[in-house]
């Protein structure tokens, strides 16, 4: 038994290089004053200007015993989205070890920054179903730094906890002694059906303001036909009015989206949401009803390979208070147009 475990762990890795490139055009009927079209958005977020959302080049390891991610970054996405982290750390979309803890390899232990267990959208835009991400998307967690247990007891569970250094956060805010903590359940029904529930429970504050929150997100995907695929979503969460309080404020949202492949090229995609804070508490506003803000959006994707996508959509988002900005004022109401192509691609490098 022993020889044989040896024997696995001696076995070469496969070492594969993976790159991606996003770049995107977005047109905003509100001509915003600033290039930042909206400081809740953080992926094609600018106005009237042809740039790069997503560039990325990563090196992954594969072994049956351990596994390695290096990513590397650039674009408006890692500016806005990284804004908190200081340096270089900006530049790195993923980087972690992970290691076998069992002989079945049902059980890892992966440490470092981790993509986020949180949410069905990645920040790679050919993954997802429509060019924009959701306000449930972009208003939680894409990144965690810490570590994730793993444990998969069949084809149709995956169990995962996790303690990290924060709501998306690579190094640890300043003043915030306590680590926070997350867990997820995945079960897939079938080929066709999976149900995800995810949690994070910690902080955001220093610890002489300290504000628990607690945060649920939970999704289905489901491929109803060989052409048509949906998914519903619902994000809740609550947090501390203050230090020690037993009062919470609550934010909340909604989504539901819906695709049609038309043929092997061409596909569309709708998707309806809602994204509720009224305190502000994950999106700040100074008005007095909050971020109420529901949104349509309606996508047209066409890839003459499976490694290029040319994307076009359109998509409305209306809140209740004049959240929006434009040239002189702020709208309620909020039209843009935005386009992009993309490109990704992988390769082994050891044979």
């Amino acid at each position: 038994m022993s020889a044989q475990v040896d024997s696995s762990w001696q076995q070469k890795p496969q070492i594969n290089i993976l790159g991606f490139a996003d770049v995107f055009y977005v047109y905003d009927f509100n001509q915003p004053s600033s290039p930042e079209r909206q400081p809740f958005l953080y992926n094609h977020n600018r106005h009237n200007e042809f740039n790069l959302n997503l560039g990325l080049v990563k090196f992954n390891l594969e072994h049956k015993k351990y596994r390695a991610n290096l990513a590397l970054q650039t674009g408006t996405y890692a500016n806005d989205n990284y804004a908190a982290e200081p340096g270089v750390l900006k530049n790195i979309f993923e980087a972690n070890v992970g290691i076998s803890l069992n002989r079945e390899n049902s059980l890892w232990l992966d440490a470092g920054v981790l993509p986020s267990h949180i949410g069905f959208e990645s920040a790679i835009s050919m993954d997802n179903m429509t060019l924009t991400r959701s306000l449930l998307a972009e208003n939680s967690p894409y990144f965690l730094s810490g570590a994730k247990l793993t444990f998969n007891p069949n084809e149709k569970w995956e169990l995962a906890a996790l303690i990290v250094n924060g709501w998306q956060r690579i190094q640890r805010l300043e003043g915030n002694s306590l680590p926070s903590f997350g867990t997820q359940i995945k079960f897939s029904a079938s080929e066709n059906v999976t149900i995800n529930w995810s949690t994070f429970l910690g902080t955001d504050d220093p610890d002489s303001t300290r504000r628990m929150r607690y945060f649920n997100d939970l999704y289905g995907l489901f491929q109803l036909t060989e052409k048509i695929n949906l998914i519903t979503g619902f994000d809740f969460g609550f947090q501390q009015t203050s230090k020690g309080n037993t009062n919470y404020n609550l934010w909340f949202s909604p989504i539901i989206i819906g695709q049609y492949k038309i043929d092997k090229t061409w596909k569309m995609a709708l998707r309806a949401e809602y994204y509720q804070d009224k305190t502000g508490i994950i999106i700040p506003t100074d008005t007095v009803n909050g971020f109420l803000t529901r949104g349509l959006s309606l996508n047209i994707d066409y890839s003459p390979v499976q490694n290029i996508a040319c994307r076009l959509e359109g998509r409305w988002l209306h809140s209740k208070d004049q959240v929006f900005e434009t040239k002189t004022t702020s709208s309620n109401n909020n039209y843009i147009i935005g386009t992009s192509i993309a490109i990704k691609f992988s390769d082994r490098i050891n044979n």
